[in-house]
């Protein structure tokens, strides 16, 4: 960055907001890092961490004076802490989130800002099953790629100046508009969740000793069926549209391999099993593009 932030405001310390606030303060990025939540026990152990200058339990306070504020909130909390700290925004500051859904918040953000406040939305890929910034890290964002979705009206100083904050957090940086960003995360997180949470469910039909012989493998997929429940029911109904489809990609796939199983078709399953690790290499190749330009450039489409 040409210059640190004044001050970094951000507005949700929990696992994902403290580890922001905390590489921010760690890093240099901005000069003083304000943090702000809704109980005074958690703020008062990220400021005994360090994540933290300061921290207050009033979003208009928390605000004042900040040249750049991160909503780290749940998606369906940030628009009320918005409207709560707004008043306080001075004309020049800009805001960014860490939503995982973010047409809805590209449509109602902005909005809510007083003139001269710039809204660019923002979704780093990192965090965990945990939560509370007891777990934060500084190092959560190093090497995570952060999906940037400014708006064709952003002004492009505006969208720099985000990315670079990113970028010096040690994020990789990819641009995107708000409904590729929804679709491609859709297939990406929102799906693999929400397919962890179902095998989850039906565990309750498996045998009761089954938990005995679990070895890597089943740790290893279920993991993430350990998150917050809240959070991500609220995730998943807010990207529901852009979720139905490839659910209903999925589930065709599972049926295809149900029955190959079932006819004891060895061949077709090992030539299922094949295409699908095809599939996935394709991703990968595509994840560490060798040109990292060219997949910031990309607007993508849904």
């Amino acid at each position: 960055m040409t210059a640190p932030f004044e001050r970094l405001a951000v507005l949700g310390l929990g696992l994902l907001g403290g580890s922001i606030a905390w590489a921010a303060r760690e890093r240099g990025v901005a000069r003083e890092v304000v943090g702000c939540g809704r109980r005074a026990e958690s703020l008062r152990a990220a400021a005994a961490r360090g994540l933290v200058d300061r921290t207050s339990l009033d979003p208009a306070e928390a605000v004042a004076g900040a040249d750049l504020v991160v909503l780290a909130t749940p998606v369906g909390a940030m628009a009320a802490v918005l409207r709560a700290a707004a008043p306080a925004l001075a004309g020049g500051a800009l805001v960014t989130d860490v939503g995982s859904v973010k047409s809805i918040l590209a449509e109602l953000l902005p909005g809510l800002l007083p003139p001269g406040v710039v809204y660019v939305g923002s979704h780093p890929m990192a965090g965990s099953h945990e939560k509370g910034p007891e777990h934060a890290r500084p190092d959560l964002v190093d090497g995570a790629t952060c999906v940037v979705t400014p708006a064709p009206s952003d002004p492009p100083a505006a969208v720099a100046r985000i990315e670079a904050f990113w970028a010096a957090l040690g994020a990789r940086v990819v641009r995107r508009d708000a409904a590729a960003h929804d679709s491609e995360v859709a297939w990406i997180s929102h799906v693999p969740h929400a397919l962890a949470f179902a095998f989850a469910r039906a565990l309750g039909d498996a045998p009761p000793e089954a938990g005995e012989v679990a070895g890597t493998g089943f740790r290893d997929f279920t993991r993430i069926a350990r998150s917050d429940p809240e959070l991500w029911a609220e995730i998943l109904v807010a990207n529901r549209k852009a979720i139905e489809g490839p659910l209903g990609r999925v589930a065709e796939r599972l049926a295809q391999l149900t029955r190959a199983i079932g006819a004891g078709d060895v061949e077709e399953v090992d030539r299922w099993i094949a295409e699908a690790r095809a599939s996935l290499d394709a991703q990968d190749e595509r994840r560490i593009s060798p040109d990292p330009g060219a997949q910031t450039r990309k607007s993508g489409h849904a």
